[in-house]
């Protein structure tokens, strides 16, 4: 079965480690952003890219309540960006 929902995409990633960034982009079927707190991408996946994808990501679910587009757990921002923190991803369009 194929699924088609409407999703925040990932304009792009500068987490180049992770399996599933290719030439800035973000390619996993969909993502999660957050751990409650931290505005960090729970898909990253730290080893070499690898994905065979060529479609862009999408954010299904946000964890993250303190953010202004966190709406029912989803995602409200029209696009988000992802940037390079420490050995993983984070939001850049996180906003308190």
């Amino acid at each position: 079965m194929k699924l088609t929902v409407i999703m925040p995409a990932i304009e792009g990633c500068e987490a180049h480690s992770c399996a599933f960034n290719q030439n800035g982009g973000c390619h996993a079927r969909a993502i999660t952003v957050g751990d409650g707190t931290h505005a960090q991408c729970d898909t990253f996946v730290g080893t070499q890219p690898h994905t065979a994808s060529t479609e862009r990501a999408g954010v299904a679910a946000c964890k993250v309540v303190a953010c202004r587009y966190n709406r029912d757990l989803e995602c409200g921002a029209e696009s988000i960006r992802m940037q390079r923190h420490r050995s993983h991803a984070d939001c850049a369009t996180f906003a308190a």
